[in-house]
């Protein structure tokens, strides 16, 4: 049975919608009411709180703690500076993706390292034989995601931290409320925002703070309904849902390189030799991918069409769906659309979809499958370009 997380004595209290989800063995809010609208909205128009404490963290530390980095992950983690945060995948020998994170250099040999999935045995079976300790810091470490247009502000007021020049994915340390945080400029809703790290038994010091300084930003808590809908517009990866393990796939076929989930850029072939790297090479010999990632807009008058054939109106999606449906390309199925959802910021129905290589450029016309009245109907989509929403603000550094 789930249990709460660091912070659960508030996110429950606020919970009207007792709508709760289990990540990792925790207890994670779907969403604070009945529905999501004004959590997501908080996100795009002023700041959500959302307790990302589920995740998986580790602390490498030692002689050979970037040694061992850089030999799990695809990309060069030499040029990382301290302060410095990078977002990687890591792949089996194979070179199929077994996770994916973010990794902050913390000192010179201390890194910390998180994950969606336990990867502590994997990190220990990597490091045999370097002088570097592996510390499974996920119980010990609680996180909040601060994100929106006014997080920034909110940081400001809350933080005795050097937030005014803090620049995207690097990381400071500072107090809020007496308690000692460490402080990350990312996130993962394609926003502006960061994210907080601290320890565990004091994280609801650490949120009374930012919901108190938060009030006159129009701060809401947010759960994992209006944070799938963001990172869907920022066209962000989710395991298990647009790509799967290579530890839980069944068949070769549901295993995927980084290059066909979207994160080809993320592997640097010119550093020495890491996990995976020959066989990856080896994709790259041979012209690439054979599948990738692609953003699908679908035709919204061609939707209408199918409703009023059954004397409906059209209705979008109330929800994300993680469901997977198929993709077709001249009458033929040729891949998959993994996760779907109505936008209100660009009020258009999009998608992440897999799809051949050759059927992956700007502009192509696609069809995807959606349901009308328990009916399979096929609609016009095309691809666009990833992300499908990237405000400037994601990356500039605040002016407060």
């Amino acid at each position: 049975m789930p249990i709460g997380t660091a912070v659960h004595e508030r996110t429950f209290g606020l919970c009207e919608s007792l709508n709760y989800r289990e990540w990792s063995g925790y207890f994670a809010v779907s969403a604070y009411e009945v529905h999501h609208h004004h959590e997501y909205n908080a996100i795009r128009n002023a700041a959500a709180l959302i307790d990302i404490s589920p995740l998986y963290k580790y602390l490498v530390r030692g002689k050979d703690a970037l040694r061992l980095v850089d030999r799990v992950v695809t990309r060069d983690m030499k040029p990382v500076a301290v302060g410095q945060m990078t977002y990687t995948p890591w792949c089996d020998e194979f070179g199929k993706v077994i996770d994916d994170g973010t990794i902050v250099r913390l000192e010179e040999q201390a890194y910390r390292w998180t994950a969606a999935d336990p990867q502590l045995r994997w990190l220990k079976h990597n490091a045999s034989g370097m002088d570097v300790t592996i510390e499974d810091m996920s119980a010990q470490t609680a996180a909040l995601a601060l994100q929106g247009p006014t997080s920034a502000c909110i940081l400001h007021k809350a933080a005795e931290a050097d937030i005014r020049s803090l620049k995207y994915f690097r990381c400071t340390r500072g107090s809020i409320a007496g308690v000692p945080v460490e402080i990350s400029r990312n996130g993962y809703t394609g926003d502006l925002g960061y994210e907080i790290w601290m320890p565990w038994d004091r994280a609801v010091t650490v949120w009374d703070a930012l919901m108190a300084a938060g009030r006159d930003y129009d701060i809401h808590p947010a759960g994992m309904l209006a944070l799938d809908v963001a990172r869907v517009e920022a066209g962000l990866v989710l395991i298990e849902v647009d790509y799967v393990s290579c530890r839980r796939a069944l068949i070769e076929e549901q295993k995927s390189t980084p290059a066909e989930i979207g994160l080809g850029r993320l592997v640097h072939l010119g550093k020495e030799s890491f996990v995976g790297k020959a066989a990856l090479e080896a994709e790259q010999r041979h012209g690439g991918p054979a599948k990738t990632l692609v953003g699908l807009e679908l035709d919204w008058p061609d939707i209408e069409r199918l409703f009023e054939k059954v004397g409906l109106s059209p209705s979008a999606p109330s929800a994300t769906s993680r469901v997977s449906v198929p993709v077709f390309h001249g009458g033929r199925q040729v891949g998959k659309a993994t996760s779907t959802t109505w936008s209100p910021t660009l009020k258009k129905l999009i998608a992440l979809a897999t799809v051949p290589r050759e059927h992956a450029a700007l502009g192509g016309k696609m069809q995807m499958e959606i349901t009308v009245e328990a009916t399979r109907q096929k609609a016009g989509a095309q691809v666009v370009s990833l992300p499908f929403f990237n405000p400037p603000r994601k990356t500039a550094v605040p002016a407060l």
